[in-house]
């Protein structure tokens, strides 16, 4: 038995899955063209009935021709949004919305992350996807616009994603695939409902020796799910998740010269100093679901969990004001919430009002140690942060005219960070301090149905984001943290159309424009140490489009197109030496097109085969602040084929997938502001997965 299958977590997962009978089914059904959501509005309501860009995708086609395994996969289909695949475990998808989120060098800024309403981002604005379960997804629901607002800091957009509900009868799902560069994944799924308890058990194991050198990477991925009625009136769900992620190599970025010479290769400072990243994971919650009486609906959530993360950068980090150049985390955090979902009447026509509070809170010890080539050396950071946010809202939705509905909403927010320096000496002076930042954030819709089957909407909002603890943990030229750093402000707008022109066909069609005030960006990097400062204005500004259709004779298709105009308004000056960066210059790390189209054919003839061919696009990417280099523009084409048979109480289902089949050469992602100008992170020419996974219903 391989090492990894004799680890704890998997010997539970196997244990649950072979006691329960279990099995977990894979849904042959497409995507529903107008889904119920609950991520705009916080409660059950159609898609199409939301003044909001808000898309669905459901299971079937997270996992139909897919590993499953990256959320860059199926957000290829969301419009607004860009997930860039690092192809690099040590770091996370780069993930923005509307260009929100765009600057982060690693995990996910700007946009808010949820497994079953539990955060995956933590209270200062910082997120991880590497968690996610795709296996045991039931849907994930993607926000984007004024109405993120309501999920406080950092909510450029929502990324949520929903853990299928326990089958009545135990089912069990064993699965596996391999492929290009020495990468394969085995994963079990078990789920049924035992004793009056409802249950759904996930997990993957994946293995790879990457497409560059120096990134071979291994993952274990846990999520599980228990669901019981506590009461006639009252359901209680359990959820809990684990992730362990040893040592995955980071190649790191490579410059224009790099890149031509040999897009595979690593830099060479990968090497010298054996970059790599380990990461452990645990996550445990509750809701509690109360239905007070026919019109009123209470839910309470509790969560908690630790995440310590061991990093090698590719410095030594011996300066004593250098922070070091192996970072140690240790994160402990959790939170509460309680909303209130009432439905009444006024003036003799519908109206639903949500309240609602929730905080939250974070400990991390961080240390920092020299990198003695791959070993860890001598301390040079040593402190214990905080951070805790507590926020209010309130949202009321009123049908008042037949034809009209309108929604207006606020929330309320305080964060307040602090910070307990432990490694004072006469060269790096005490580092301590607090800063709390409040503000009050409003947001408004209307819907106009104009006829049964087409919507036209528009919506406000504002938001704010706060600097997580590592833009403010150095002051610009001397020591302490930056409080004089504030947090970023934006007022948006949006206006949209939803139609459904016929059976089988859906158009969403949106125009957004986004101002931002007090915009973070890089200031300058040096020793280890990047400071950030506040740039002035930004604008954001573009179009959405989304067509999805049913064709006859076993063909279906998805088109969607997102145009983009993100810029500074202000000029600046930042970087050592100081660089102006002019007004009109484009936001790096964010492309000005994207357009991708999917077709996908089950011919009715032939019971069980199905194929499908993709065509992604992404515009010119922009590196750094002032436009000085770029990542080209990339079109790629991807082709699968699959075939599903029955056999008995099982069902066999088998797919070959190729990815970028033209075999273009092109980055990934970029790596924004780098220093050393390493921003590129090449991603694989032509490659291929095949996979095959059994389905027994006991």
């Amino acid at each position: 038995m391989p090492a990894w299958m004799r680890s704890p977590r998997w010997s539970l997962l196997g244990a649950l899955a072979v006691a329960a009978g279990a099995h977990g089914e894979v849904d042959p059904a497409t995507a529903a063209l107008d889904p119920v959501v609950v991520t705009a509005t916080r409660r059950a309501e159609r898609s199409f009935d939301v003044p909001a860009s808000i898309d669905s995708i459901d299971g079937a086609a997270i996992r139909d021709g897919q590993r499953a395994l990256d959320i860059s996969e199926p957000l290829a289909r969301v419009p607004g949004v860009f997930a860039a695949n690092r192809n690099n475990y040590a770091q996370d998808v780069q993930v923005s919305s509307r260009g929100f989120g765009a600057r982060a060098t690693f995990g996910v800024r700007g946009v808010r992350l949820y497994q079953d309403f539990i955060p995956a981002t933590m209270p200062d604005g910082q997120g991880q996807t590497g968690s996610f379960s795709l296996l045991s997804a039931r849907s994930v629901e993607v926000l984007r616009g004024p109405f993120s607002t309501l999920y406080g800091n950092a909510s450029g957009g929502v990324i949520a994603v929903f853990t299928e509900d326990p089958t009545p009868a135990a089912v069990t799902t064993f699965g596996g695939s391999a492929g290009s560069f020495e990468a394969w994944n085995a994963g079990l799924k078990a789920t049924g409902t035992a004793g009056g308890v409802g249950y759904v058990i996930a997990g993957n194991h994946l293995a790879t020796d990457g497409y560059r050198a120096h990134s071979a990477a291994t993952r274990d991925v846990v999520n599980a799910k228990l669901v019981f009625a506590a009461a006639p009136a009252t359901r209680v769900t359990v959820i809990g998740s684990s992730q362990h992620q040893p040592d995955a190599q980071d190649p790191l970025g490579l410059t224009q010269a790099q890149w031509d010479a040999d897009p595979r290769q690593a830099d060479p400072a990968a090497e010298l100093f054996d970059t790599r990243k380990t990461v452990n994971q645990l996550q445990g919650g509750v809701a509690v679901d109360h239905a007070l009486a026919a019109a009123t609906a209470l839910r309470f959530t509790a969560y908690g969990g630790q995440r310590q993360v061991g990093q090698y950068l590719a410095f030594s980090g011996a300066a004593l004001t250098s922070s070091g150049g192996v970072v140690e985390l240790d994160r402990d955090y959790g939170g509460v919430g309680l909303r209130l979902v009432r439905t009444s009447e006024l003036g003799g026509r519908p109206l639903t009002l949500v309240v609602g509070v929730d905080t939250d809170a974070m400990r991390e010890t961080r240390q920092g140690f020299v990198n003695d080539h791959g070993s860890q050396g001598a301390l040079r950071r040593d402190e214990d942060a905080t951070v805790r946010g507590a926020d209010a809202y309130a949202e009321v939705t009123w049908a008042a005219l037949p034809a009209l509905s309108a929604t207006l909403g606020v929330r309320t927010s305080r964060v307040r960070y602090a910070s307990d320096d432990r490694f004072v000496t006469g060269a790096n002076p005490d580092d301590s301090g607090a800063r709390t930042f409040r503000n009050t954030s409003p947001i408004a819709g209307v819907v106009w149905h104009a006829a049964d089957t087409l919507n036209l909407y528009a919506s406000y909002g504002q938001g704010f984001e706060t600097p997580t603890f590592a833009e403010m943990a150095y002051r610009p030229g001397g020591g302490g943290l930056n409080l004089a750093l504030d947090a970023a402000t934006s007022v948006s707008y949006e206006i949209g159309l939803k139609w459904l022109p016929g059976a089988g066909q859906r158009v969403n069609a949106a125009l957004f424009h986004a101002d931002t005030e007090q915009e973070i960006v890089v200031d300058a990097a040096a020793g280890g140490r990047t400071t950030y400062r506040n740039a002035g204005t930004t604008r954001r500004r573009g179009a959405e489009f989304v067509w999805d259709g049913e064709l006859g004779r076993g063909l279906a298709a998805h088109v969607n197109f997102t145009w983009l105009q993100a810029v500074f308004v202000d000029t600046f000056v930042s970087g050592l030496p100081p660089v102006e960066v002019p007004a009109g210059a484009r936001l790096p790390g964010v492309p000005a097109q994207q357009a991708f189209g999917a077709l996908a054919w089950t011919p009715v003839g032939w019971p069980g085969f199905s194929a499908g061919v993709e065509v992604q696009h992404v515009g010119r990417v922009y590196v750094n602040d002032r436009n000085a280099q770029y990542a080209p523009a990339y079109t790629l084409g991807n082709a699968r084929v699959g075939f599903t048979q029955p056999a008995g109480r099982a069902t066999w289902t088998g797919y070959v997938r190729v990815n970028n089949v033209t075999d273009v050469g092109y980055a990934g992602s970029v790596i924004v502001g780098d220093t050393n100008g390493r921003y590129f992170e090449p991603a694989p020419g032509r490659n291929w997965v095949g996979g095959v996974s059994v389905v027994v219903a006991f």
